[in-house]
């Protein structure tokens, strides 16, 4: 195989490398290039606010979910969504492990209820341990699909474009790709719970991961009864939602007063839908 076939690239009559793709890079020019520009960039007002309304209506999903089977054009259209999220040198590391089996569902049920009973031991203050004891943290039986998001570790080979200083972008693609999925998955009326109380390690044998496989994310999906208007922590009293101008700071940490910056911190404290 020659570097042409293994890269895409070719030489030119200038000598330096174009794509043979159609891709521009290095040494070439936009002419000629409008073939892969997205023609309609636009979002209508409508389209725009449906996007904001997924954001903000999205809630993790615990204890409300029905037995309602979720018709398999619309899972396609999630996971399609999952699919088309930014990835690291496009290495796309995630898979999808879909669990139906009730049987499975109740293996990986006993794992959470061993983790939570852990869990519930490690917080100091006994007022945390009650609020805690009440708390749904799964609806691991109940819903209909649980899916597993993976990051296979090893899917681009050793070196990829973007990982060679960080390499935990690769997870962090498969992240994206969550949320990719939750926000689809609210406005087609699923709701998702993230259920993340787990020895992972014992997850990976149960569902026969390979090695280089981690388990990124375990959901659960269906349709709900309702959606909470607030986030279900928030309301129970365990931590309240941070001011967001409190959170941006400008060119230095904690530097959030910069100069000429007023008019956006005004418009950061506003309520944002």
């Amino acid at each position: 195989m020659n570097l042409s076939q293994k890269t895409g690239l070719k030489k030119n009559s200038k000598n330096t490398w174009t794509s043979i793709l159609g891709f521009p890079t290095k040494g070439t020019t936009m002419e000629n290039q409008t073939n892969i520009h997205q023609h309609d960039h636009q979002f209508s007002d409508a389209e725009r606010q449906a996007v904001y309304k997924s954001i903000y209506s999205r809630r993790d999903v615990r204890g409300q979910f029905k037995p309602d089977p979720i018709p398999d054009e619309v899972l396609a259209r999630i996971l399609q969504a999952a699919h088309h999220a930014p990835s690291v040198g496009f290495m796309q590391p995630w898979n999808f492990l879909l669990i139906k089996s009730q049987q499975v569902k109740q293996q990986v049920h006993d794992l959470f209820k061993k983790a939570n009973h852990e869990a519930g031991e490690m917080f100091e203050q006994e007022t945390q341990r009650q609020i805690y004891s009440t708390l749904k943290l799964e609806g691991i039986l109940e819903s209909p699909i649980n899916l597993v998001v993976t990051c296979d570790r090893e899917r681009a080979g050793p070196v990829v474009i973007g990982r060679t200083h960080d390499m935990a972008m690769d997870v962090y693609s498969s992240v994206c790709a969550v949320q990719n999925l939750w926000l689809a998955a609210r406005a087609e009326g699923l709701g998702v719970g993230w259920v993340s109380i787990f020895d992972r390690l014992e997850l990976k044998k149960l569902l026969q991961l390979p090695t280089q496989v981690t388990p990124v994310a375990y959901l659960c999906i269906g349709y709900v009864e309702h959606f909470f208007v607030e986030p279900e922590l928030k309301t129970a009293g365990w931590l309240d939602r941070l001011p967001l101008q409190d959170l941006v700071f400008f060119d230095q940490w904690e530097n959030s007063h910069a100069e000429h910056e007023e008019k956006l911190v005004k418009y950061l404290s506003q309520a944002a839908y």
